[in-house]
């Protein structure tokens, strides 16, 4: 099996960092047990990064290694010590990268050394209890977990950035010619598609610099996938001007320059139609090569003023002999020159990816019915239930009081929903299922002791004031049962005590004798 080396479409799977988790820590020193909170928070997950750099050409290295993650957030500490940050990873695309989604849709197109786009970013870190102590909750029993970070697969396609792109027919010396004018070192042969993949040189004609590449593989039917034309294609879409190699000394029947030339120019036209590019606007130059050739030589001087009337500039060249090279390079040179005068300067831009909200600007949140279960939808909501830990009553509750605040308990009951009802939250995947229950206290004032919520675990345990009433009870029981003796009547039914002030069951009092005693 063949091992490429020039790769310029592959499927990419990215995992941005989680985010730290933020710890629930109470302040501990000699003489201060119970100091405060000083849970730190979790640190953010890395991000995954694509951007520019001149240095690469082609996308080989995701070609072997599709998947790529970043590194996650630390966790909080005690002390208000927060976790380290995770580090972004940087993937380096070549310029003229197209980003696209599963489904083919464009997210951005990279061109321009140092431009970027976050296409995963990572979760954020969770708050730790000293973040979230407030006048009301000073000492809060728990901390939010951190965010999961964004999980993508995406498509990158390279669309090589040249000035000059030169097309024509298998054989038409493409290769030698962009070999002649530059130091590239394409592979030559005498038979059809030797090039394999789009070749870059660098040329250099006067004062100006500018880079050509063949685009390999074009024949008859080459919009429709015919030969190499339906992959490179797309590497013309960015040349300044195209320049049609067309061979002269062919031997092929059917084959002679004007054909050619109609033929190529079809299947750009097609090209330019399915792909949504108009390449009609792109200055041509006409090179009649191996004019080195006789009987090449005299069909150039034939086809020439044919061409001439279509308005295109013809060279008659030679990549074996170098003839009239020089002249083809600097008219290429002066398109290039107009091309970057005539366009602004390409400033390295950082995209960051930001997918729009379903629910519109207004709207942190949807409800939908369906099923018997009321699905809540919504950034803030779905981010919410991943920050919880579910087995701590109090952060429960806090999410709670986070749910009631936005609107979901109101909307709910605004849409008919009634107490028993499931109401899910959360991607679909992990979602989280609650019993609809309007009758709850929301609030920090409803807490109970540091750890519990009362709503969820509702504490049998007596207050001083359940305490001290009961005692008088008892107590004013005592005083009418001796007064309904000493009058020779039954006394009242004892009051109904907690356990540790209850009397047993066969015990008798002989209120007399208590009293005397």
């Amino acid at each position: 099996m063949a091992i490429p080396t020039f790769v310029d479409h592959v499927t990419l799977h990215v995992q941005a960092g989680n985010g730290g988790h933020g710890v629930a820590s109470v302040h501990r020193e000699k003489f201060k047990p119970l100091g405060g909170p000083d849970g730190g928070n979790g640190g953010h997950g890395g991000d995954v990064v694509i951007r520019v750099d001149p240095d690469v050409t082609t996308l080989i290295d995701y070609h072997h290694e599709p998947h790529r993650r970043a590194t996650n957030g630390a966790p909080g500490a005690g002390s208000n010590r927060s976790g380290a940050n995770g580090e972004d990873l940087v993937l380096s695309v070549p310029d003229g990268t197209v980003v696209r989604d599963e489904d083919g849709e464009v997210i951005a197109d990279l061109v321009g050394a140092g431009t970027e786009l976050v296409i995963a970013a990572g979760g954020r870190g969770g708050l730790g209890n000293a973040a979230l102590a407030s006048s009301k909750r000073k000492a809060p029993g728990f901390a939010l977990k951190g965010e999961p970070g964004e999980q993508r697969t995406v498509r990158l396609e390279l669309k090589v950035v040249a000035d000059i792109g030169l097309i024509g027919f298998p054989s038409a010396g493409k290769s030698s010619l962009i070999a002649a004018l530059s130091r590239a070192r394409p592979k030559i042969a005498d038979y059809p598609f030797t090039t394999l993949v789009p070749n870059l040189g660098v040329v250099r004609a006067g004062s100006t610099t500018f880079t050509v590449a063949d685009v390999p593989g074009l024949i008859e039917g080459a919009s429709d996938g015919r030969g190499l034309g339906h992959d490179f294609l797309r590497h013309v879409e960015r040349c300044a001007a195209l320049v049609h190699v067309i061979d002269c000394a062919t031997v092929e029947p059917g084959r002679d320059p004007l054909t050619d030339l109609d033929v190529i120019e079809n299947e750009l036209a097609r090209y330019g139609e399915l792909a949504g590019v108009d390449l009609s606007d792109r200055p041509r130059l006409v090179a009649l090569n191996k004019v080195d050739v006789p009987d090449a030589q005299q069909i150039a001087d034939f086809v020439r003023a044919d061409l001439e009337a279509r308005d295109l500039d013809v060279f008659e060249i030679s990549a074996a002999s170098h003839a009239g090279l020089k002249e083809l390079s600097f008219a290429m040179a002066e398109i290039v020159r107009a091309r970057r005068a005539a366009s602004p300067a390409v400033e390295a831009t950082r995209i960051v990816l930001r997918p729009p909200s379903p629910q519109g600007v207004d709207r942190d949140f949807t409800i939908v019915e369906q099923g018997g279960q009321w699905f809540v939808h919504g950034d803030k909501p779905t981010r919410w239930v991943r920050q919880t830990d579910f087995s701590n009553d109090e952060a429960v509750g806090f999410l709670a009081d986070r749910l009631n605040r936005l609107g979901v308990e109101d909307e709910l009951l605004a849409r008919g929903a009634q107490p028993g009802d499931d109401v899910v939250i959360g991607d679909v995947d992990d979602a989280v299922v609650f019993d609809f229950d309007p009758t709850i206290t929301a609030g920090a004032e409803v807490l109970g002791r540091r750890g519990e919520d009362l709503r969820i675990d509702p504490s049998t345990r007596r207050t001083n004031k359940e305490r001290r009433e009961q005692l008088a009870a008892k107590r004013a029981w005592e005083i009418e049962a001796r007064a309904a003796r000493e009058r020779g009547e039954q006394p009242p039914p004892k009051p109904q005590l907690d356990d540790d002030l209850m009397w047993s069951a066969d015990e008798e009092y002989d209120l007399d004798e208590e009293q005397s005693s």
